[in-house]
């Protein structure tokens, strides 16, 4: 998708603005995601260089893994972004984006790991863990 769009976190404190193409929403149903942010995670990604963020000082960032890090709003705790430590990515998280925000679902990554009280039933792709052009971090 190619567009510019904006969004924040449920109180403001952190805004960011993108530019350029945003990856389709890919479901992640890893239990990382899922203690995080009570259930599965819908994110969209974009390139460093495309991703303005404002008053990122009220963002906390959480090393889960070696691998990569969550980013969220120190005052109300929104989740609001996925690091990989190594890629020139961001993950951004779908919920957070102002409307309308034109994205659209992707694919289910970690249903391997997706919790037990739940099913998927819609035609999405799905992945035992992730897809080979997404990288993560293994659980």
């Amino acid at each position: 998708m190619e567009d510019n769009h904006s969004g924040s976190c449920l109180c403001g404190a952190v805004r960011f603005k993108t530019r350029g193409r945003l990856r389709g929403v890919v479901y992640c149903h890893c239990s990382q995601c899922r203690k995080q942010s009570g259930h599965f995670v819908a994110a969209t990604s974009s390139n460093d260089a495309d991703i303005d963020i404002e008053g990122t000082e009220g963002v906390t960032w959480y090393g889960a893994s070696g691998v990569a890090k969550r980013g969220f709003c120190r005052i109300c705790g929104s989740l609001l972004f996925w690091k990989h430590n190594e890629l020139d990515t961001i993950s951004i998280m779908a919920g957070s984006f102002d409307r309308p925000s034109g994205l659209s679902a992707e694919s289910h990554i970690f249903v391997g790991d997706k919790g037990d009280y739940y099913s998927i039933d819609d035609s999405l792709p799905q992945f035992e863990k992730s897809t080979p052009s997404i990288k993560v971090a293994d659980e």
